[in-house]
């Protein structure tokens, strides 16, 4: 397009991180009969807010979401990614969505955006050269000559020997296990991340350990529940303590109107030193 040929060196440089190197969430839709990839606002807001992002050089200063928002709508115009509108799907329950442009063009996080540049197409294109380049290599091993035929077969030996080792090691432990397990309850597993999600090192460390199953998640939500309901309970018995009335305080016995008013009162009563006067 000719709009993404006018854009600047760092627009350029932002796409292809969000394109290539960011590894933003995009799903597919349809946008007139073909299948084109989008993605939300918020994903590439977090993207140029990375750590990642921050290490790339000749990359336009972000800091915060708002800079972000603003760098990204100033990257609308040269038409890498445009806002779309997500529509009814466009077949049965798990086909893609059908998205259409969006006239009013602007970014926000909470709109979709749907690719319209594909990325460098360096790894690809080597990629399919080294594909042809393996077949005919393949098809020409006849013309190969004798060493490096002698080479490759040695090679696939000892492909096969590897594999061959991996699948008698775990039966070996398979077989280990199930003595050990008649003997000394729970089990000893041999190598047990051999077939776990770890490096290579990884998987023949530790040697050996017994086969103890991990603690359910079902139990450990239930201790969290049950714990913040305990904790729950007793700020709200704390809060109905500080809440409730307090009790009224014994008033102190009241004292004579005569010693409040301080007025002396003789054996008559009050007024009988007057009475007395009068009559006198």
């Amino acid at each position: 397009m000719e709009q993404q040929s006018a854009a600047p060196p760092q627009a350029r440089n932002v796409v292809n991180f969000l394109r290539n190197k960011a590894g933003i969430k995009t799903k597919v839709g349809v946008l007139n009969g073909k299948r084109v990839d989008y993605f939300k606002g918020s994903a590439a807001v977090k993207a140029v807010l990375s750590p990642a992002y921050q290490k790339l050089k000749d990359v336009p200063e972000i800091k915060d979401e708002a800079q972000a928002q603003e760098e990204l709508h100033r990257i609308i115009p040269y038409a890498f990614f445009l806002r779309v509108d997500k529509g009814a799907s466009s077949g049965g329950k798990d086909a893609p969505k059908v998205i259409n442009i969006n006239q009013q063009q602007m970014f926000k996080s909470e709109l979709y955006y749907a690719w319209f540049y594909e990325g460098s197409q360096l790894a690809l294109k080597l990629g399919g050269l080294g594909m042809v380049a393996v077949m005919l290599a393949g098809v020409m091993f006849p013309l190969w000559p004798p060493m490096m035929r002698l080479g490759v077969w040695y090679l696939s030996i000892g492909v096969l020997g590897l594999i061959g080792l991996f699948f008698g090691i775990a039966i070996v432990r398979l077989i280990f296990w199930i003595i050990s397990l008649v003997i000394l309850r729970p089990g000893i597993w041999i190598f047990p991340n051999l077939f776990e999600d770890v490096g290579f090192v990884d998987s023949f460390i530790p040697l050996w350990a017994w086969d103890v199953p991990p603690p359910k998640k079902e139990k450990r939500a239930k201790k969290v529940k049950s714990s913040g309901s305990k904790e729950k309970s007793g700020k709200q018995q704390a809060i109905a303590r500080a809440q409730a009335p307090k009790a009224p305080e014994a008033s102190a016995p009241s004292q004579p109107a005569s010693q409040r008013e301080g007025v002396t009162t003789g054996p008559g009563g009050p007024g009988a030193s007057d009475n007395l006067d009068d009559i006198n």
